[in-house]
């Protein structure tokens, strides 16, 4: 059965216990990968392919602290799972080596910050090295949407959440009270 993802909150309440594995920031996964690097790497596929509703998860997402992604890089409607599988990339230890292009802005969601939208500049162009599923070293360029979810992504193996960025903030109006009174703790705190 494939981990929960964590969250920053569910229906009323926030989720402390969530929060602080999610806004700590992930170790290295040793190279050569070791037996519970392997472990992590199936456990965030499997959460991944699990998820019809994901672009991208981060071992963090799923309570793993090393710096490992999942995401697509193509294919992002399509919802045949096998199509899925070949659309995805697993990067181990991930480094933006590069960045190109003026700011976008776009709008992002989060499946730890269930029901909240943020506009986030990103970089429409970025160059990243890491370590691929089998553990080979590879330098990988990737354009608009894609560049967007890696460094979405990237986000998280540092602790970082849409909620941390200073775009506008979209809420559904039945939960408007309580992200206001979210946010409004956050601010104060």
């Amino acid at each position: 059965m494939p981990k929960r993802i964590l969250t920053l909150w569910d229906n009323e309440q926030l989720n402390e216990a969530d929060a602080r594995t999610l806004r700590a920031r992930c170790a290295e996964a040793p190279y050569p990968f070791d037996k519970v690097t392997k472990e992590a790497i199936r456990e965030l596929a499997e959460a991944f392919f699990a998820r019809e509703d994901a672009v991208g998860l981060a071992a963090p997402q799923i309570g793993i602290g090393k710096r490992i992604i999942a995401f697509r890089c193509r294919g992002y409607d399509d919802k045949d799972p096998e199509r899925k599988k070949e659309d995805c990339e697993i990067l181990v230890n991930p480094r933006i080596t590069q960045k190109r292009g003026d700011l976008v802005v776009g709008e992002e969601g989060c499946l730890s910050c269930p029901e909240l939208h943020v506009e986030i500049e990103r970089y429409p162009e970025i160059k990243v090295r890491a370590y691929d599923l089998e553990g080979r070293k590879v330098s990988k360029r990737y354009l608009d949407f894609a560049a967007r979810v890696v460094q979405h992504e990237m986000d998280h193996l540092e602790g970082k959440l849409i909620v941390d960025h200073e775009g506008a903030v979209t809420v559904p109006k039945k939960r408007q009270e309580f992200f206001e009174k979210l946010f409004q703790e956050k601010k104060e705190a």
